[in-house]
């Protein structure tokens, strides 16, 4: 499973309780119905494990409100999303129509808004970062994903900027060396582009694999970055 006991078994509960969310019927009755001890210890992971409050997620997120913002930079079109907590979502296209599409297929009941000045200081933020990596990025993710992904993505974050590694070298990285694929599937689903660097990744002899956002601007992101 390319993790150990201890994460398996928590991703496993965390897998019953989002499902027992939306058949109990009191959010009560679910924590304990997926195997958690107490309230209080569903609680003080219950951001991180759902993305939003419990009621929210029962209800499907159809009171999470979203803003995002759509612009262009060398890459094509970007669009940029972020919930209460932080950015959810970075996407590259070349159809802003399609980069939408894509967000709503992500957030199919959360209430999607336009970014206001403040937010569009935040998409300008994320423009800068993509056309000067050397700057840095420091906003607040919203990172939602599996306990493996969590960790191939921490990975991926620990990559130094102008620096590649492989499919195997995550892996091992993680301490589960034989996860080669399912490290390069976390990579794939990776929502957030240039925040998790998933364009670090290379095949074993440095040559460029597939991206989720295309080979070319793979090329590009690394040809910036390697400039530095």
């Amino acid at each position: 499973m390319g993790v150990t006991p201890k994460p398996y078994a928590t991703a496993h509960r965390n897998r019953r309780m989002r499902e027992q969310l939306g058949r109990s019927e009191t959010v009560t009755e679910a924590i304990y119905d997926a195997g958690f001890n107490s309230n209080g210890r569903f609680y003080a992971t219950s951001s991180q494990l759902l993305g939003m409050t419990p009621t929210d997620f029962r209800s499907g997120g159809a009171n999470q409100e979203m803003r995002f913002a759509i612009g262009e930079c060398s890459l094509g079109s970007i669009l940029v999303a972020a919930s209460e907590k932080g950015v959810c979502a970075i996407l590259l296209g070349d159809d802003p129509d399609a980069l939408l599409r894509d967000l709503q297929d992500q957030f199919p009941h959360a209430q999607l808004l336009g970014g206001d000045e403040a937010f569009e200081q935040h998409a300008a933020k994320v423009i800068g970062f993509v056309e000067a990596p050397g700057m840095g990025l420091d906003l607040p993710l919203d990172v939602r994903g599996t306990a493996f992904q969590h960790r191939v993505w921490d990975a991926l974050r620990r990559i130094p900027t102008g620096s590649t590694a492989s499919y195997a070298e995550i892996a091992q990285a993680i301490g589960s060396p034989k996860s080669v694929r399912a490290a390069a599937r976390a990579c794939a689903a990776n929502h957030l582009a240039v925040a998790i660097p998933c364009h670090r990744v290379v095949r074993a002899d440095g040559s460029l694999s597939g991206y989720r956002w295309g080979v070319e601007r793979k090329r590009a992101l690394l040809d910036k970055e390697a400039r530095l």
